[in-house]
């Protein structure tokens, strides 16, 4: 009896394996630059974000715990307990609300989208609110570290924010001394950001397109 041959993969999976397989190769873990400069473009929509909560809190503030007076010499201070207590904790919760909704939806902020980043957990899976949570918490590290190193040899506004200032870069220069390539909070969090292929990273360009086409 004869053995039966095996059939021969058909060219269109043929095609489709070496595609997928070409993707994967693209895959890398994201450079330091990279990584900086898909910050920035999201700081400039944080730091609206983080202004429009803050107004909003002031304002609240004022009318519930002072007044507001008629004149500049009149300006008030907000009490300090609801500066610690209200709007320090307000702002952080911003802070975590907008990284963790993209993290969570799709693994990656608008400003992460442009450079075709996305953060994902050690299986490769998006990450859930604590993980997140741990990832900004990691990214913060340094920063805070470094700034109290500079408060207490300086002193002075401008030196603490220099200092926690160095601190973020460190997060990143560290990416150049690393075997792997990992950022401090990459090895923290236990996740990782990876610059993706451009067939991986056209999600909210399709879905944009497709609404202003009326799919």
């Amino acid at each position: 009896m004869s053995k039966s041959l095996p059939k021969r993969p058909s060219k269109f999976a043929a095609k489709n394996k070496a595609h997928h397989t070409s993707e994967i190769e693209e895959l890398a873990i994201a450079k330091p630059g990279t990584r900086m400069a898909a910050i920035l473009y999201d700081g400039m929509l944080i730091l609206a974000l983080l202004f429009l909560v803050g107004t909003v809190l002031t304002v609240i503030g004022t009318l519930l715990t002072m007044n507001a007076g008629t004149e500049s010499s009149q300006a008030q201070s907000l009490p300090t307990w609801y500066q610690n207590f209200i709007m320090t904790p307000s702002l952080i919760l911003t802070l975590v609300g907008f990284y963790g909704l993209f993290w969570r939806r799709g693994g990656q902020t608008l400003g992460m989208q442009t450079w075709r980043l996305k953060t994902v957990n050690s299986n490769g899976q998006l990450l859930s609110w604590g993980q997140s949570f741990k990832r900004i918490l990691a990214a913060s590290m340094m920063p805070i570290i470094f700034g109290i190193i500079g408060s207490v040899i300086g002193g002075s506004r401008a030196i603490l924010l220099t200092s926690a200032f160095l601190g973020f870069v460190f997060n990143y220069a560290f990416c150049l001394f690393n075997s792997r390539g990992l950022a401090v909070q990459d090895m923290l969090s236990n996740s990782i950001t990876l610059k993706m292929p451009k067939t991986e990273n056209d999600g909210l360009w399709r879905v944009i397109r497709n609404r202003k086409q009326g799919k």
